[in-house]
């Protein structure tokens, strides 16, 4: 089955212009048919994201990206339950062996309360419990997850806050790991966002061959 991202925002590591260097955003079948480069569908329908270290990025950084992201904003009150599920591959990744793969953005914050990341060869969460102080909290949520090897990742967000994240690889389930929200949230709009975002500064000495890719196999995103 093709996965389907017409409806999905996609974040570039192109600029918008020679003139404009910020990383140009659109959606999903036009970045399909405009940035064979960085996006492209493969036979089997899967979805293929590359990222190179040194490209286009967001104003506010200097890391490069290619994540898919909902169109639209929620609040966590607007559903009971709000769900972004996706399997995927990292099939390369940059010199940092960091990459986030899957997020729940805040809208007008650099410091988003959920970032999930294959990190040498684990997936690793950095959890920010209060929208007011930026604190982070890392854990670990799967020891084993392989370059190169498939592998699912749930991630469940309710109405009152709770958040849980599932990381399936090899049929090995991943730890539990309790998270909730504050009620400093209730007032914030949040997004989910999924793919390969660089965890690693380009510079002008970076080689131009280092960055991320991954194929995406199955994704859905929910709210109800």
């Amino acid at each position: 089955m093709s996965v389907d991202i017409s409806n999905y925002l996609i974040a570039t590591p192109l600029p918008v212009s020679l003139e404009n260097p910020v990383a140009l955003e659109l959606m999903g079948d036009e970045a399909l048919l405009l940035c064979p480069e960085v996006i492209s569908q493969l036979a089997d329908g899967s979805v293929m994201l590359t990222a190179p270290t040194k490209g286009a990025s967001s104003k506010s950084t200097h890391r490069t990206r290619c994540e898919w992201k909902e169109p639209e904003y929620w609040a966590l009150s607007s559903a009971a339950k709000h769900w972004s599920r996706q399997e995927m591959t990292v099939t390369k990744v940059n010199a940092a062996k960091k990459v986030v793969v899957a997020q729940v953005h805040v809208k007008g914050a650099t410091t988003p309360p959920l970032k999930v990341f294959w990190n040498k060869g684990k997936i690793t969460v950095g959890f920010r419990s209060s929208f007011i102080y930026p604190e982070i909290v890392n854990s670990t949520l799967h020891p084993d997850v392989p370059l190169g090897v498939p592998f699912k990742i749930s991630i469940g967000v309710t109405a009152s806050g709770s958040i849980s994240v599932n990381v399936t690889c090899r049929g090995v389930p991943s730890l539990k790991v309790p998270m909730r929200l504050d009620s400093s949230w209730n007032d914030q709009i949040l997004q989910f966002h999924g793919g390969v975002y660089n965890q690693i500064d380009y510079s002008d000495t970076t080689p131009a061959d280092d960055g991320s890719v991954c194929i995406i196999h199955d994704l859905s995103t929910t709210h109800e």
